[in-house]
């Protein structure tokens, strides 16, 4: 896959929420999971979306998703604890699969 196709993929809505703070999908992940990978907010989840877009690094595939990925210079997001700890996170990853993807914020590339 290179950038001009990654260009032409739909963004996959059913994963926006879980990435946004104070949604209850981010609130859900917390309670089950024990915490979330959030986006600051919506323009930076989209800032994110065209960079990988534009500059990303393929990564390959891993566990069943084509992915792509970039390293901020400034935080995209944090990763919030049901303790109340969080970390800042610089790495935006794109995770492809069936034409559609979405992106998470992350300490660095998938394994």
């Amino acid at each position: 896959m290179n950038r001009y196709e990654l260009q032409n993929l739909m963004l996959d809505i059913r994963h926006v929420a879980k990435h946004l703070p104070n949604t209850p999908e981010s609130q859900r992940l917390i309670r089950t999971q024990g915490m979330a990978h959030l986006f600051t907010d919506e323009a930076t989840m989209l800032k994110v979306i065209v960079t990988i877009q534009q500059q990303g690094e393929y990564l390959g595939q891993i566990r069943g998703h084509i992915r792509w990925g970039y390293l901020f210079d400034q935080p995209i997001g944090y990763r919030l604890a049901d303790t109340g700890e969080i970390i800042s996170l610089y790495y935006g990853e794109m995770k492809i699969s069936g034409g559609k993807y979405h992106v998470i914020p992350r300490t660095k590339p998938s394994p």
